[in-house]
């Protein structure tokens, strides 16, 4: 059996957004792709206007959110693929905001 080397282009992000439980990206092609919170710690942990203050970064291709030192590429996200951040660096961070009076 053979299989396609194609590679599908990953449309950029327009816009995104962080719920209670969800992060909900806008595609330039129309789409609209939901992720679970759960695959993103940070984000989970984060405030509601932590999670608020997103940027598009690299034409789109990227999200950042400043507030929790959060990077998150929109192709992660369109092929499924949660945070690999370890639970220990999310520990030291957890901690780091704890000492700081973070939420």
């Amino acid at each position: 059996m053979t299989t396609s080397g194609l590679e599908l282009a990953v449309p950029a992000a327009t816009a995104a957004s962080v719920g209670e439980d969800s992060l909900v990206i806008e595609l330039a092609d129309g789409r609209t792709i939901t992720a679970p919170l759960a695959w993103y710690p940070r984000l989970l942990h984060a405030s509601a206007s932590e999670r608020a203050n997103v940027r598009l970064v690299g034409q789109g291709k990227g999200l950042h959110w400043p507030d929790v030192e959060e990077d998150i590429s929109v192709e992660s996200v369109v092929r499924g693929r949660p945070s690999m951040e370890s639970s220990a660096s999310l520990k030291r961070w957890l901690a780091q905001r704890a000492q700081a009076g973070g939420v």
